[in-house]
């Protein structure tokens, strides 16, 4: 198993590249769930599915919770270790 290095040990370079690799997957991802999102709204809107199936793509945001925390984590280190 791969253990886990703290953001503190990280070089600025290093923390660059994680952001950059956290909102690139944040930002794929996110497109990928609203396309999804889109779908299911037009399916339930016009088809005659389940209304309940329009909570499916809301609740699946979720998902991206712990990267935007990730995310928000690496720059506010950023951030820190700029003002000094």
């Amino acid at each position: 198993m791969k253990k886990v290095i703290p953001l503190t040990e990280l070089s600025n370079e290093e923390l660059y590249k994680k952001k950059q690799s956290i909102k690139g997957a944040l930002i794929g991802l996110g497109l990928v769930m609203l396309a999804a999102f889109l779908v299911l709204i037009y399916l339930v809107i016009t088809a005659k599915t389940p209304k309940v199936l329009a909570a499916i793509p809301i609740s699946c945001m979720l998902a991206l919770l712990p990267a935007f925390i990730s995310l928000r984590q690496i720059n506010t280190e950023i951030k820190n270790r700029n003002s000094k």
